[in-house]
């Protein structure tokens, strides 16, 4: 049963909105109600991991002691000279 909502945003979102939505065939009302309904199905855990990433964890092994940050500091280095 669909029930009528009033909101109140800024006139700029709502543009935005009405343009993103326009250009995705959708309606608005279509738009916000799909986004809710994502936004409130979601679980209490927003951390959970995607089955593909599940499928890719452990396929790199790296030293104990190796140090991420370093390593990204010398790619940059390496690339922007």
């Amino acid at each position: 049963m669909d029930k009528k909502l009033t909101l109140s945003l800024d006139k700029t979102i709502i543009e935005n909105a009405k343009n993103y939505a326009k250009s995705n065939n959708i309606s608005l009302s279509k738009l916000i109600e799909s986004y809710l309904t994502a936004l409130t199905k979601q679980k209490r855990n927003p951390v959970d991991i995607t089955p593909l990433v599940e499928s890719l964890s452990g396929i790199i092994s790296l030293d104990k002691d190796f140090d991420v940050k370093d390593s990204y500091s010398d790619y940059l280095i390496e690339k922007y000279k």
